[in-house]
């Protein structure tokens, strides 16, 4: 029984994609920068509008230098 269920959380752990994971730390830093006073909230939500795509496009460009 305890290995069905250490499969079963390894399975729900390792099913989140790259992409999900960086949707919802975007979320969370759009979340933030409600948080900030209007000076800085332009510049703050403007960090957080890369799309995934473009953001591994970047992240492979470093990583193939």
């Amino acid at each position: 029984m305890r290995i069905y269920f250490i499969v079963i959380v390894s399975l729900l752990f390792f099913g989140c994609s790259n992409k999900s994971i960086y949707n919802n730390v975007q979320l969370n830093n759009r979340q933030s920068c409600q948080k900030l006073p209007p000076s800085q909230y332009d510049e703050c939500i403007k960090q957080t509008e890369k799309s995934y795509d473009e953001y591994e496009r970047e992240r492979n460009e470093i990583l193939n230098k």
